[in-house]
């Protein structure tokens, strides 16, 4: 059995039961994304995975002795974790830019490594003051993983691919933070070594997170057009970056004063850096795991007797994120099928609303109170379809799009330092009036952002579509002749033209924005073809 069949056949059972391969792909193709699932995904997933193992592993700890032995009371939970965020915030966007430049088959590694390290190191502090140092240095080393992984997936494959690979790739949150939870769970009881049971979690997600970095030094490939991967075929190599171009995705245009223009102006960066802040942050009470897990500890049979013990808080704290995986894996599949992200974004935001207004109530039963959490972590799964539209929508400029997706991560993490300290204060707990008022003020506006994306995205379709009738060329076509004559238009009027998900357009017209139903424009443009045969007939 080789090392890749176990990986190889669970694709194979995806592919099955999701349509996981368009059945048009040829099999050259089938098998290059299967290797780039394997190797790009693969790592990505197990990297963003020990990630959320090791920062989990904290409100695990927290509600399984840490509290106690390292004085945690008060709000010192929170200002613990706005160090993290300091340290996660710091280096965000630098880190996403550097990532476009040095080989990320080693960047990435290496700072898995060093946080492992680091989390490790958090099972040995002794006081308050030796934890603020460490987290600090796990959140900063952590720094490059969610979004530099999410640039290097987000560069290996087709628009119609990404929706389902995205859902894989945040499902890895939830599972590390159910996993975190299971872990304590069955260490409640473990006291050898002279290690107590919380500190033994801090060992046994370090002892997962330093193999899963050996992985990546072996078989990460970096991105397309860098790639010196010993595993892929120069046909292969080739086959990848081209199969990109086709589909509107565009080679990287270099760092200069230019790009922070380029960024500026875009409609995209201003839209998606809101939308994705208000959609992580929204059901925040149900997915950050401590809100949930303090109401369930704060819940009693009867005066003086708790209703669940530790273990049973850590291991049902974990239903919030058990839920948001196959919410996350439909909602992609659908949204893939239609050609659309703003539907299940819009779906998701209706849960939100809904669940955040319950939570506002509070005087409810306790089947309410627990539905009111499952909403949030149900509608935390399509959340992450804010970071596919925004990655197709900035095919066209490499550096534009990891600029953006690191800016909405980076404000997320200012956002989690920031609102946690005033909204979120743990002596409010378990009522969190401020918290959950704040969430659903959040829940109401980011459904104000959807049709507002909609309505720039529809209105580029319809720029594209007047231009291509302008010049009178067949989009279909890719003749010189129309790129010379489209390139002429553009400068003309001062714009630029849009590259579709299928649609053959010539390279050198490649412009902003992708339609959203490019089927329904082919069908027009085929029916305008029809009539104009017939008539000359």
């Amino acid at each position: 059995m080789g090392i890749f069949t176990p990986l190889k056949k669970f694709f194979a059972w995806l592919d099955v039961i999701t349509g996981w391969y368009p059945p048009e792909m040829s099999m050259e193709e089938r098998n290059l994304v299967r290797k780039i699932d394997i190797m790009v995904l693969g790592y990505c997933c197990l990297a963003f995975f020990t990630k959320y193992l090791d920062i989990s592993a904290l409100s695990n700890a927290y509600i399984s002795g840490m509290k106690d032995d390292l004085d945690l009371y008060g709000n010192r939970l929170n200002y613990v974790n706005a160090v993290y965020q300091v340290g996660y915030c710091m280096f965000q966007i630098p880190s996403n830019i550097i990532i476009t430049r040095l080989p990320s088959q080693y960047y990435l590694p290496t700072a898995e490594v060093m946080w492992g390290l680091f989390t490790l190191g958090t099972a040995f502090v002794k006081n308050y003051n030796q934890l603020l140092a460490l987290r600090f240095f796990v959140g900063f080393s952590a720094t490059c993983c969610y979004v530099g992984c999410l640039h290097i997936v987000n560069c290996w494959y087709k628009k119609v691919e990404l929706g389902r690979r995205n859902a894989i790739y945040f499902s890895a949150m939830p599972l590390g933070t159910m996993i975190a939870g299971y872990i304590q769970g069955g260490l409640t009881n473990v006291h050898s070594g002279g290690l107590k049971p919380w500190q033994w979690l801090f060992v046994v997600c370090a002892i997962i997170t330093i193999p899963v970095a050996v992985f990546g030094y072996f078989f990460f490939p970096d991105v397309p057009e860098k790639t010196t991967s010993r595993w892929f075929t120069e046909r292969e190599k080739k086959l990848a970056f081209e199969r990109l171009q086709g589909d509107g995705f565009e080679r990287s245009k270099g760092l200069s004063l230019k790009l922070v223009g380029r960024v500026m102006k875009a409609w995209q960066f201003w839209t998606f850096v809101w939308m994705g802040n208000l959609f992580w942050l929204a059901p925040y009470g149900g997915v950050a795991g401590t809100p949930f897990q303090l109401w369930l500890q704060s819940l009693s049979k009867y005066p003086g007797v708790a209703k669940y013990s530790t273990q049973m808080v850590n291991d049902l704290g974990t239903v919030t994120s058990v839920v948001s995986i196959p919410a996350a894996l439909l909602s992609a599949i659908y949204s893939d099928w239609r050609r659309s992200r703003w539907e299940m974004m819009l779906f998701a935001g209706i849960l939100m609303l809904v669940g955040n207004v319950i939570l506002v109530v509070w005087d409810v039963s306790f089947s309410a109170l627990f539905a009111a959490f499952m909403l949030l972590g149900i509608s935390n799964g399509p959340a992450n379809l804010v970071v596919v539209w925004a990655a197709e929508t900035f095919a066209h400029d490499l550096e534009a799009r990891a600029i953006t997706l690191a800016t909405i991560n980076a404000t997320n993490c200012a956002l989690y330092l920031v609102i946690p300290l005033g909204a979120w204060q743990i002596q409010d707990a378990p009522r969190f009036f401020a918290g959950y008022t704040t969430s659903l003020v959040m829940s109401a506006v980011q459904l104000v952002l959807i049709p507002v994306a909609v309505f720039f995205q529809r209105r580029d379709e319809k720029k594209f579509r007047e231009l291509a009738i302008m010049v009178g060329i067949d989009p279909l076509a890719g003749s010189s002749e129309a790129s010379v004559e489209i390139d002429r238009e553009i400068k003309k009027h001062g714009g630029e033209l849009v590259v579709t998900n299928s649609v053959e357009i010539p390279t050198s017209i490649a412009g902003a924005y992708p339609i959203e139903h490019e089927s329904e424009y082919i069908f027009q443009h085929q029916m305008e073809l029809a009539s104009l045969e017939k008539g000359l007939k």
